[in-house]
């Protein structure tokens, strides 16, 4: 009887959490402003029209090391989970760690070879 009145009350909050979000969502496009322009006027910064685009074109090697170090820092709280736990996992664990961390040198010495790391930006 429980895990049906728990059943219920979540099919209720999922029910009424999408009802508010689409209230919210009517609302906004109802009494949200109106743009009556065609062509948008040019943004401005300090009431001075800018210059230029301000897309730049990046080389796919600054996405790269960008990519590399967001991988390279979540291996590390692997290492630091492994740290917390050390007693416990035993060799086995260290074992396992271990060759964790070759394969993350063999990784990082396998991209200074194909030098990943080493760019200059071309005009």
């Amino acid at each position: 009887m429980k895990t049906e009145q728990q059943s219920l009350s979540f099919l209720y909050f999922i029910f009424f959490s999408f009802m508010i979000c689409l209230i919210i969502l009517f609302l906004g496009y109802i009494l949200g402003g109106k743009s009556s322009f065609r062509n948008p006027p040019d943004p401005f910064e300090s009431g001075i029209v800018s210059l230029g685009s301000a897309r730049l074109n990046l080389p796919i090697k600054f996405s790269l090391i960008a990519i590399l170090f967001v991988i390279f820092d979540i291996e590390v709280l692997y290492l630091y989970i492994w740290a917390l736990c050390v007693r416990e996992v035993g060799w086995i664990g260290f074992l396992e760690v271990s060759s964790f961390i070759l394969i993350l040198l063999m990784t990082l010495f396998y991209l200074i070879k194909e030098k990943v790391f080493e760019w200059v930006l071309s005009e």
